[in-house]
């Protein structure tokens, strides 16, 4: 079976290596993508420009809200307004517990909300369920499908 594809989008290198131990330390074979802002992020699922031509479509992006240049927020709206980003599976994980924040995030298209833990046994428990969950419960739609 081919690994996963897990795209993390976080501003924050140290969440981004935490994020990164924990999908690895996972029962799921992954391959980990990286963009440390939207605009970047949406480059890479775009395969924008000759450093992202051959980038994979991920098979599911962890979503940081509070970026500079492009929000989390406003990844999720292009996401979900292009029709071969929005099946991809969006999981906001994030440092926000405010309401407004997971309310907006779903009403953007957020397929999950997390708050990061702050305690990393805690942040790897988080990162092992949601893998198991889009990895190993879920059905999602094939690569290319149409309704």
């Amino acid at each position: 079976m081919a690994p996963f594809e897990v795209l993390i989008v976080d501003d924050e290198p140290g969440d981004v290596e935490l994020i990164r131990s924990a999908i690895l330390d996972g029962r799921f074979i992954c391959r980990t993508h990286v963009a440390h802002d939207g605009v970047e992020a949406m480059a890479f699922m775009r395969k924008e420009g000759p450093q992202h031509a051959e980038a994979v479509t991920p098979d599911l992006v962890l979503l940081d809200l509070n970026m500079p240049k492009m929000t989390g927020r406003e990844v999720l709206a292009a996401m979900r307004s292009n029709d071969h980003l929005s099946r991809i599976p969006v999981v906001v994980v994030t440092t926000s517990d405010v309401e407004r924040d997971v309310l907006q995030a779903y009403d953007l298209g957020a397929s999950g909300f997390v708050t990061k833990p702050v305690d990393i046994e805690q942040l790897f428990n988080a990162i092992h369920g949601i893998q198991d969950y889009w990895f190993g419960v879920v059905r999602k739609p094939a690569v290319g499908s149409v309704a």
